[in-house]
């Protein structure tokens, strides 16, 4: 049988790195949230890795402000 994502039982996770990055730059949450002019609530979930969707659009965003990489706030792991 071959094998599919439904039928592995741990394919691993994507997790948000955006907590790394902002503590790194000295950047509050709130200071974050108003450079890309979305809710506090929103950037802290994305903060504290607590997003099970991810918005391509607040993703660039983040880049954008952070001058950053896709690969620097998103990382895969087995």
């Amino acid at each position: 049988m071959e094998e599919t994502v439904y039928t592995l039982k741990d394919y691993g996770k994507v997790n948000v790195n955006l907590k790394h990055i902002i503590d790194k730059k000295g950047i509050s949450r709130s200071k974050l949230s108003k450079m890309v002019a979305m809710n506090y609530d929103l950037v802290n979930r994305y903060y504290n890795n607590k997003v099970t969707r991810v918005d391509l659009d607040v993703i660039a965003r983040f880049c954008y402000v952070l001058k950053c990489d896709v690969n620097d706030i998103l990382k895969y792991s087995e």
